[in-house]
This record gives structure tokens, C-alpha cells and sequence, in this order.
């Protein structure tokens, strides 16, 4: 299937996001603070590397012996796995960890170190979903193949009547299924759609970096524990599979609520590719944010719980969203725009829950060309 990059947001109410842009770039200017990251975000890498890779020294170490304290160790690595990921890795492929680009494009590669492909995911985040959030088949992260239906514009199958049971469940594979296939998948595709030279890279590159990178995370993390503590393949499996079941959890549940929720848009293009309103516009009224005011959990989300100035702003650290939030929230409100966000965490699983269920019924003919699901 090609993915249509071709799609034109309307060149209209452009006032909102300039006066944003000078309200916020003032901001900075005033307090004579970088866009990008600072002493926190130092800590934070630290942090979360070390909740990763200190229970996996443990456990090659071969100090904790017991099946079940050796299975404990992969939970741990699991939340750490996570962590890399919102907190550490999303940044420096946006850009937006450091001033320095060469810090950008080594902490990016976090993501290899774990078992992805960061430029798989600069394409798929950073290019198809921040550009065309919640727009079907354009946008990967509402467009999944399989069981699991988010969006108006995909097709319904008999089994999407019980999603809102059984997604849960599924989300956990969300890290594995990466590691494991679609990552080569993904590659192939964006070789084919010539997404790879508008990074500026070659298939030839990417591939070799990609099998180079996989073969280092299955030799630590499959083959170095066999080797020195003496554990069986299938106890490498196991504990394999839950620290990846777990991290992928996480990550579903952070990303899921932010976009696929009761009330939120799914817009769609007209004949001509013409989407009805301007980029930032289109942001406001397909992305909602939640939990502003649980600390800790939005300092190990990586800030991504203001997911509204994050895809304003993906290009500024998640360490000072909560502060322009501020601004974001005031400019909406003078211009009549929509601010979405739910008070807590959990009012945004359940609206995520109730979009679930929404999505399980089958669509009747009359409403096929329904371009949102209201509230």
C-alpha cells in the first residue's frame, strides 16, 4: 500500500500558531533558557539507563540465582526499557535533547541499543505521525494491521466487536513485535516509498546499521546471559518476553490515550488531498493530554502526558512543557480553539476505552463518510 504524502493543510488562521510561536520563543528569551535539554535531562538519562542496565549486570553476574528473582530483574529492565524510550530516545530523534546534533544522533541510537531502529522510527514518528496525526493510512500509529481497529476510516472486521476486551492484552507485544519483524518490515516499505532519501540516508546505510545494532542486542541480551550464568534458552525467552511485554505495555498506554480517545478527530482529506484545517490546528483537534499534575509520573513519561505542546513544539525538550503549557492552554482559549486534556491518567485510559468501544461497532452504511467520532 503507498502512503500518500502528498495531503495540504489549509492555509488559513494562521494567527494562532505565529502568536503561539512568539509567546513561547519570548519565553525562553526572558528566562535566557535553551530549547533543549538541561541538568534534569542529564539526571533523567542517567536514571533511566541505570534502571535498565544495573538489574542486567545483576543478572549476568550470576549474584541472583533464583528463578524468580532473576524473572523480578527483567521486570525491572522492562519499566527501564520504557523509560529509554519516553524519556531519552524520544528526544534526541526529535532533536530536541541537545543543541549539539551529534548528541542527538548518539542518544537516538538508545533506540538500537534496546533492539529498534531509529531511523524506522524517525520516519514513523516524526514524519507520518506528527505531520499527519490520526489521519488513516497515513498515520502508522492509528492505521495497525491486524486486530485492532482505531480509526473510523479502517476496515471492520467481526472480531473488532470484542477490541475493547482484548486490546489490552495486545498491547504488551507493541516493543516485540518492533524487535522481532517490523523493523525489517518497516524498512523495506520506506526503501520503497523513498522515505529513507528524504532522510537523507540510503537503504544500503540503514540496513547495515539496523543488522549490525540487532546482532549486538541479541548477542547481550540472549546470548551473554547462556553464556555466563548458564541460564537455558527458554529461561532467555521468558524473561526475554516480559521485559518487552512489560515495556511495550507502558508505551502503549502513554501513546494510545493521546490520540485514540472519545472526542477526538479523525480528519480526511477531500478529493483533491485538501485537509480542512492549518498543521497546528490539526494538532489541537486530534491530540489530548492528561495528568498534569501527578509529577513523578510525568517526569518518567518523559513530559509526554502534554502531548498537545509536544506536537506544537516536538523540536523543544519534554522538560519544559509543563511550564509553556501555560502559554499553549491561554492562546487556545483567546482564539476559540479546542485545549483537549483530562484531569488524570486513568480519565484518559477510560476515554481510550470508550474510543475502543466506539471503533468495535461495525459502521453503518449512512455514516461512511463520518470524518470524526464526537464525544
Amino acid at each position: 500500500m503507498s502512503i500518500n504524502l502528498n495531503l495540504k493543510f489549509a492555509n488559513k488562521q494562521q494567527e494562532f500558531f505565529t502568536t503561539l510561536n512568539q509567546r513561547v520563543n519570548l519565553y525562553f528569551k526572558t528566562n535566557n533558557i535553551e530549547r533543549t535539554g538541561n541538568a534534569e535531562m542529564v539526571i533523567k538519562t542517567i536514571a533511566m539507563f541505570s534502571i535498565y542496565f544495573i538489574p542486567y549486570f545483576v543478572l549476568i553476574s550470576g549474584v541472583v540465582s533464583n528463578s524468580w528473582g532473576m524473572l523480578g530483574l527483567c521486570v525491572i529492565m522492562g519499566f527501564g526499557l520504557a523509560g529509554i524510550g519516553l524519556s531519552i530516545m524520544h528526544d534526541a530523534n526529535h532533536g530536541s535533547y541537545s543543541n549539539k546534533p551529534w548528541v542527538n544522533s548518539l542518544l537516538g541510537l538508545s533506540l538500537n541499543l534496546v533492539g529498534g531502529h531509529d531511523t524506522n522510527w524517525k520516519v514513523q514518528h516524526n514524519v507520518l505521525h506528527h505531520t499527519y496525526t490520526n489521519v488513516h493510512e497515513v498515520d502508522e500509529d492509528i492505521s495497525p494491521r491486524g486486530i485492532i481497529r482505531m480509526a473510523p476510516g479502517s476496515k471492520w472486521k467481526p472480531i473488532h466487536k470484542f477490541q475493547h476486551y482484548y486490546a489490552w492484552f495486545f498491547y504488551g507485544f507493541m516493543t516485540l513485535v518492533w524487535v522481532i519483524q517490523k523493523d525489517f518490515d518497516r524498512l523495506i516499505t520506506y526503501q520503497k516509498e523513498g522515505l529513507l532519501k528524504k532522510q537523507r540516508t540510503s537503504a544500503t546505510k540503514e540496513w547495515t546499521i539496523m543488522v549490525i545494532t540487532k546482532i549486538v542486542y541479541y548477542t547481550y541480551i540472549v546470548a551473554v546471559p547462556m553464556l555466563l550464568i548458564g541460564v537455558s534458552f527458554g529461561q532467555v525467552v521468558i524473561g526475554f518476553f516480559v521485559m518487552h511485554y512489560i515495556g511495550g505495555f507502558i508505551l502503549a498506554m502513554i501513546f494510545q490515550p493521546a490520540h485514540v480517545v472519545e472526542g477526538t478527530d479523525y480528519p480526511m482529506a477531500d478529493e483533491h488531498g485538501n485537509l480542512e484545517n492549518n498543521w497546528a490546528i490539526h494538532q489541537l483537534r486530534t491530540t489530548t493530554n492528561f495528568g498534569h499534575r501527578a509529577k513523578f509520573f510525568s517526569w518518567y513519561v518523559g513530559g509526554l502526558n502534554y502531548q498537545v505542546e509536544h506536537h506544537l513544539f516536538p523540536n523543544i525538550c519534554h522538560v519544559h512543557y509543563r511550564e509553556i503549557a501555560k502559554i499553549v492552554e491561554q492562546t487556545t482559549k483567546e482564539f476559540g480553539l479546542p485545549y483537549k486534556t483530562k484531569e488524570t491518567f486513568r480519565e484518559a485510559v477510560v476515554a481510550h476505552a470508550k474510543q475502543l468501544k466506539i471503533l468495535s461497532e461495525k459502521p453503518k452504511p449512512a455514516m461512511a463518510t463520518v470524518t470524526s467520532v464526537a464525544a
